[in-house]
């Protein structure tokens, strides 16, 4: 882009420890307890040997102090971090923070206004498979399976 940048390690996505770069139906199938404990309070589930969102809130508060101070800024992050950043601008309840729809591949253009941000999503036109799932209705440690994945996104 030929303009100055940095690269923040603090922005690096939240870690999913023993699930790292599994599917939600590998989760499901190797780890059904943690998938269902995850369902049930998805902001402050903490994956074995990862974090919660609670964590990556608490790792991302330098980054939200920085951003304050700053006026025009690009951040290029993964989506549970938009996740978080969003939540903070737009003052959302820890409750949805997790349930906040961040499009892969798309630009968020947040702008200060009076109590508040306004949003502007600008999609870029690059192909991707939709990631958001929705908090399932049954979050109960022994529902079957097929009830445990009903909002899992279709994916190939």
């Amino acid at each position: 882009l030929g303009v100055p940048y940095e690269q923040w390690k603090v922005l690096n996505e939240i870690d999913a420890g023993v699930c790292e770069e599994m599917t939600y139906e590998e989760i499901q199938d190797n780890y059904p307890l943690e998938f269902a404990l995850r369902d049930q309070d998805k902001y402050r589930y903490r994956y074995p040997k990862g974090e919660s969102y609670e964590d990556l809130v608490q790792r991302l508060e330098p980054v939200i102090m920085e951003l304050e101070r700053q006026e025009n800024v690009l951040v290029i992050c993964h989506q549970a971090v938009m996740r978080c950043l969003l939540a903070y601008f737009l003052d959302k309840a820890a409750e949805q923070l997790p349930y906040l729809k961040c499009p892969l591949h798309t630009v968020l253009k947040l702008t200060p206004v009076a109590y508040g941000c306004k949003v502007e999503s600008i999609f870029l036109n690059v192909a991707a498979v939709n990631t958001h799932r929705d908090r399932p209705q049954n979050v109960d440690i022994s529902r079957p399976p097929e009830e445990a994945l009903v909002t899992v996104p279709a994916h190939q």
